[in-house]
């Protein structure tokens, strides 16, 4: 058994408000943080790698997979099937490693609802104003007028649903955020429920007590 179990941890937010960067970023600060790889019904396009992009599956599998539970999230979008795969999670959990899933609110509450809620960890970001993140994604240079207008659209729906996760961070300076979320993970880490050796320890502590004694 490793000194702790592992972390799920969830990043949501509009798009444009960081989330991206900010995951990046703690993957550069903590190597070890895996990236959760999703499962797809889809065919792999041009050089992408099975089990490292995604695992590329049949759709009978894929149903297959989500009625036995092994799903931890799913969802079907523009006729594909995508979602979250229980097993290399519960793999890395079990040997103290931390999946960092990069989800929205439906997918979060999937997760937050499922098999490995205990380990779950979700943290909102929000843009610190709307004229803000619209800004963002105007900057970024890739889409156009009307999927800007898409993504701004859609952006208020995500945000609606902020008060369902453990933190919420506001984005107004991404080196605080980004060091606010390390100091979240750390502390998140040291749960007592994220130590199962603690038991192990206290008990070893009592043991020589009472020899003492």
């Amino acid at each position: 058994m490793s000194d702790r179990r592992g972390l799920l941890i969830i990043l949501s937010s509009p798009s444009g408000a960081g989330k991206s960067t900010l995951a990046k970023r703690l993957r550069d600060w903590d190597p070890s943080l895996q990236f959760s790889v999703s499962s797809t019904t889809r065919k792999p396009r041009a050089g992408e790698v099975d089990a490292q992009d995604y695992y590329f599956v049949s759709e009978d599998r894929f149903r297959t997979m989500v009625n036995e539970g092994g799903m931890l999230e799913h969802a079907r979008v523009f006729g594909n099937y995508y979602g979250s795969p229980r097993a290399p999670v519960q793999a890395a959990i079990d040997a103290g490693r931390d999946v960092l899933f990069d989800v929205d609110w439906q997918g979060a509450q999937q997760i937050s609802n499922s098999a490995l809620k205990q380990y779950v960890l979700s943290i909102f970001i929000l843009p610190p104003s709307i004229n803000e993140l619209r800004r963002r994604l105007i900057s970024r240079d890739q889409d156009d007028a009307a999927t800007i207008a898409s993504r701004m659209e859609a952006s208020w729906d995500e945000i609606s649903h902020w008060d369902g996760y453990d933190y919420v961070l506001v984005n107004d300076d991404l080196d605080q955020t980004e060091a606010r979320l390390k100091a979240i993970i750390t502390a998140e880490r040291l749960r007592l429920s994220q130590q199962p050796k603690l038991v192990d320890h206290v008990r070893a502590l009592q043991s020589e007590f009472e020899d003492e004694t």
